[in-house]
């Protein structure tokens, strides 16, 4: 069965797109937890970061790559960001689909109490 991800890559349902290439898709969460917050996500369907193999190195690559662009495009990157990547129900992932956010737009806490 296809994740929301899948169907939004698809265009089976809508998003606020903010950038793509041929290896990933980045978009506006639509629960903001942060003035920036944007989830980066493989057009490959890996469930989670354990799932990642040698042969899905290009799409990780990719990752960071879309990273670095989105952060500099929404002018963030040299104030800072937070990257965070929730891996199986322990781990907080509620979409198993690797996908990877961007918190950003004003100071962060501490992830951890």
């Amino acid at each position: 069965m296809a994740t929301i991800f899948t169907k939004i890559i698809n265009r089976e349902i809508p998003a606020s797109i903010v950038f793509e290439n041929e290896k990933v898709i980045a978009f506006k969460d639509i629960n903001p937890q942060a003035p920036v917050h944007i989830l980066v996500v493989p057009k490959k369907e890996i469930a989670t970061l354990n799932d990642v193999t040698k042969e899905d190195f290009e799409y990780i690559t990719a990752i960071y790559q879309a990273i670095q662009e989105i952060t500099k495009e929404l002018g963030i990157s040299e104030k800072g960001y937070r990257v965070i990547t929730n891996c199986n129900s322990h781990g907080g992932q509620e979409v198993f689909h690797l996908h990877f956010h961007i918190l950003g737009g004003e100071p962060l806490g501490a992830l951890v109490k």
